[in-house]
Protein backbone atom coordinates (compact mmCIF):
# COMPACT_ATOMS: atom_id res chain seq x y z
CA UNK A 1 0.00 0.00 0.00
CA UNK A 2 1.41 3.42 -0.98
CA UNK A 3 1.32 6.04 1.78
CA UNK A 4 1.55 9.78 1.13
CA UNK A 5 3.75 12.06 3.23
CA UNK A 6 0.63 13.41 4.90
CA UNK A 7 -0.54 9.89 5.85
CA UNK A 8 2.88 9.02 7.27
CA UNK A 9 2.92 12.22 9.34
CA UNK A 10 -0.55 11.50 10.75
CA UNK A 11 0.47 7.92 11.60
CA UNK A 12 3.61 9.08 13.42
CA UNK A 13 1.67 11.73 15.35
CA UNK A 14 -0.97 9.15 16.30
CA UNK A 15 1.70 6.81 17.68
CA UNK A 16 3.30 9.67 19.63
CA UNK A 17 -0.08 10.72 21.01
CA UNK A 18 -0.88 7.15 22.12
CA UNK A 19 2.53 6.76 23.75
CA UNK A 20 2.28 10.04 25.63
CA UNK A 21 -1.26 9.38 26.80
CA UNK A 22 -0.33 5.90 28.07
CA UNK A 23 2.68 7.17 30.03
CA UNK A 24 1.10 8.64 33.14
CA UNK A 25 4.40 9.05 34.98
CA UNK A 26 6.04 11.45 32.52
CA UNK A 27 6.86 14.80 34.03
CA UNK A 28 4.55 17.53 32.71
CA UNK A 29 5.68 20.95 31.68
CA UNK A 30 4.56 23.66 34.05
CA UNK A 31 2.39 25.46 31.53
CA UNK A 32 1.31 28.10 34.05
CA UNK A 33 4.87 29.21 34.87
CA UNK A 34 5.29 32.88 33.98
CA UNK A 35 8.43 34.21 32.27
CA UNK A 36 8.92 31.01 30.26
CA UNK A 37 10.39 31.17 26.77
CA UNK A 38 10.07 28.45 24.14
CA UNK A 39 10.78 27.72 20.48
CA UNK A 40 8.47 25.67 18.25
CA UNK A 41 9.35 24.12 14.90
CA UNK A 42 6.40 22.87 12.86
CA UNK A 43 5.70 21.21 9.53
CA UNK A 44 2.80 22.95 7.77
CA UNK A 45 0.51 22.22 4.86
CA UNK A 46 -1.80 24.92 3.57
CA UNK A 47 -4.87 24.52 1.41
CA UNK A 48 -4.77 27.75 -0.58
CA UNK A 49 -7.45 29.16 -2.83
CA UNK A 50 -6.74 30.98 -6.07
CA UNK A 51 -8.54 32.57 -9.01
CA UNK A 52 -11.89 30.98 -9.79
CA UNK A 53 -12.05 29.00 -6.56
CA UNK A 54 -9.25 26.63 -7.64
CA UNK A 55 -7.43 25.22 -4.62
CA UNK A 56 -3.90 23.91 -4.27
CA UNK A 57 -1.64 22.68 -1.46
CA UNK A 58 1.50 24.42 -0.23
CA UNK A 59 4.11 22.61 1.89
CA UNK A 60 6.66 24.05 4.28
CA UNK A 61 7.33 24.85 7.89
CA UNK A 62 7.50 27.52 10.53
CA UNK A 63 9.50 28.66 13.52
CA UNK A 64 7.83 30.30 16.50
CA UNK A 65 9.29 32.14 19.46
CA UNK A 66 6.83 32.11 22.38
CA UNK A 67 7.15 34.20 25.54
CA UNK A 68 4.79 33.78 28.51
CA UNK A 69 4.79 37.07 30.45
CA UNK A 70 1.75 36.30 32.62
CA UNK A 71 -0.20 33.14 33.54
CA UNK A 72 -1.91 31.70 30.43
CA UNK A 73 -1.13 34.70 28.20
CA UNK A 74 1.66 34.24 25.66
CA UNK A 75 3.19 36.48 23.00
CA UNK A 76 4.03 34.70 19.74
CA UNK A 77 6.32 35.61 16.84
CA UNK A 78 5.80 33.25 13.88
CA UNK A 79 7.81 33.03 10.65
CA UNK A 80 6.56 30.51 8.08
CA UNK A 81 7.67 29.58 4.58
CA UNK A 82 5.74 27.43 2.12
CA UNK A 83 6.03 26.35 -1.52
CA UNK A 84 3.66 25.17 -4.24
CA UNK A 85 5.03 23.87 -7.54
CA UNK A 86 1.79 24.73 -9.34
CA UNK A 87 -1.17 27.02 -8.63
CA UNK A 88 -4.23 27.57 -10.87
CA UNK A 89 -1.81 27.37 -13.81
CA UNK A 90 0.52 24.33 -13.75
CA UNK A 91 3.38 26.49 -15.06
CA UNK A 92 3.08 29.03 -12.21
CA UNK A 93 4.35 28.19 -8.73
CA UNK A 94 4.28 30.17 -5.49
CA UNK A 95 6.56 30.68 -2.53
CA UNK A 96 4.80 32.28 0.45
CA UNK A 97 6.54 33.73 3.50
CA UNK A 98 4.49 35.03 6.43
CA UNK A 99 5.80 36.96 9.43
CA UNK A 100 3.15 37.39 12.11
CA UNK A 101 3.03 38.46 15.76
CA UNK A 102 0.35 38.53 18.45
CA UNK A 103 -1.25 37.11 21.59
CA UNK A 104 -1.99 33.49 22.43
CA UNK A 105 -4.10 32.11 25.27
CA UNK A 106 -3.16 28.63 26.55
CA UNK A 107 -5.42 26.50 28.75
CA UNK A 108 -4.76 23.14 30.42
CA UNK A 109 -7.91 21.26 31.52
CA UNK A 110 -7.75 20.16 35.16
CA UNK A 111 -6.42 16.63 35.56
CA UNK A 112 -4.83 16.45 32.11
CA UNK A 113 -1.38 17.13 30.70
CA UNK A 114 -2.74 18.49 27.42
CA UNK A 115 -2.51 22.21 26.62
CA UNK A 116 -5.00 23.82 24.25
CA UNK A 117 -4.26 27.23 22.74
CA UNK A 118 -5.93 29.87 20.62
CA UNK A 119 -4.19 32.80 18.95
CA UNK A 120 -4.61 35.89 16.81
CA UNK A 121 -1.54 36.89 14.82
CA UNK A 122 -1.10 39.84 12.48
CA UNK A 123 1.76 40.70 10.15
CA UNK A 124 2.95 40.54 6.56
CA UNK A 125 2.72 38.00 3.74
CA UNK A 126 5.28 37.98 0.93
CA UNK A 127 4.55 36.11 -2.28
CA UNK A 128 7.59 35.18 -4.41
CA UNK A 129 8.39 33.37 -7.68
CA UNK A 130 4.83 33.62 -8.97
CA UNK A 131 2.67 35.92 -11.10
CA UNK A 132 0.83 38.87 -9.50
CA UNK A 133 -1.23 41.22 -11.72
CA UNK A 134 -0.68 44.96 -11.28
CA UNK A 135 -1.72 48.20 -12.94
CA UNK A 136 1.44 48.17 -15.05
CA UNK A 137 1.34 44.49 -16.04
CA UNK A 138 2.51 41.71 -13.73
CA UNK A 139 5.25 41.17 -11.16
CA UNK A 140 6.90 38.05 -9.78
CA UNK A 141 6.61 39.15 -6.14
CA UNK A 142 4.20 41.04 -3.94
CA UNK A 143 3.40 41.61 -0.28
CA UNK A 144 0.27 42.20 1.78
CA UNK A 145 -1.27 42.12 5.22
CA UNK A 146 -1.52 38.66 6.82
CA UNK A 147 -4.06 37.72 9.48
CA UNK A 148 -3.84 34.32 11.15
CA UNK A 149 -6.51 33.00 13.56
CA UNK A 150 -6.42 29.51 15.00
CA UNK A 151 -5.24 27.17 17.69
CA UNK A 152 -3.90 23.78 18.53
CA UNK A 153 -2.98 21.11 21.05
CA UNK A 154 0.39 20.59 22.78
CA UNK A 155 1.36 17.37 24.56
CA UNK A 156 4.28 17.47 27.05
CA UNK A 157 6.95 14.79 26.83
CA UNK A 158 9.28 16.16 29.53
CA UNK A 159 9.83 19.37 31.45
CA UNK A 160 11.42 21.01 28.39
CA UNK A 161 10.06 19.11 25.39
CA UNK A 162 6.51 19.02 24.01
CA UNK A 163 4.82 17.78 20.85
CA UNK A 164 2.57 20.08 18.82
CA UNK A 165 0.07 17.32 18.09
CA UNK A 166 -2.18 19.45 15.91
CA UNK A 167 -2.57 23.04 14.78
CA UNK A 168 -5.22 24.54 12.50
CA UNK A 169 -5.32 28.17 11.38
CA UNK A 170 -7.27 30.38 9.03
CA UNK A 171 -4.78 32.56 7.15
CA UNK A 172 -6.05 35.56 5.20
CA UNK A 173 -3.75 37.33 2.79
CA UNK A 174 -4.42 40.10 0.27
CA UNK A 175 -1.96 39.37 -2.51
CA UNK A 176 -3.03 40.68 -5.95
CA UNK A 177 -4.94 38.27 -8.18
CA UNK A 178 -7.30 38.66 -11.11
CA UNK A 179 -10.46 38.66 -8.98
CA UNK A 180 -10.94 39.63 -5.31
CA UNK A 181 -7.36 40.39 -4.30
CA UNK A 182 -7.81 38.28 -1.15
CA UNK A 183 -7.05 34.68 -0.20
CA UNK A 184 -8.58 32.58 2.59
CA UNK A 185 -6.32 29.66 3.40
CA UNK A 186 -6.56 26.68 5.75
CA UNK A 187 -3.20 25.98 7.39
CA UNK A 188 -2.56 22.68 9.21
CA UNK A 189 0.56 21.77 11.16
CA UNK A 190 2.36 19.64 13.74
CA UNK A 191 5.81 19.76 15.29
CA UNK A 192 7.97 20.01 18.40
CA UNK A 193 8.40 22.63 21.13
CA UNK A 194 11.50 23.20 23.23
CA UNK A 195 11.27 25.25 26.40
CA UNK A 196 14.38 27.41 26.82
CA UNK A 197 13.54 28.69 30.29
Amino acid sequence: MHMTTRSKLLLILGCLFAGICSNGNAQAISESAPNSLSVALTYRETMANAVGGYGFWMHGGSAQLVDRPWRQLEIVADVAGQHAGATHDPSIGLDLVTMTFGPRYTWSPVGTRVSIFGETLLGEAIGLHSLFPSATGATSSSHSLALQLGGGINLPVSRRLSIRAFEADWLRTQLPNATTGAQNNLRLGAGIIYRIR
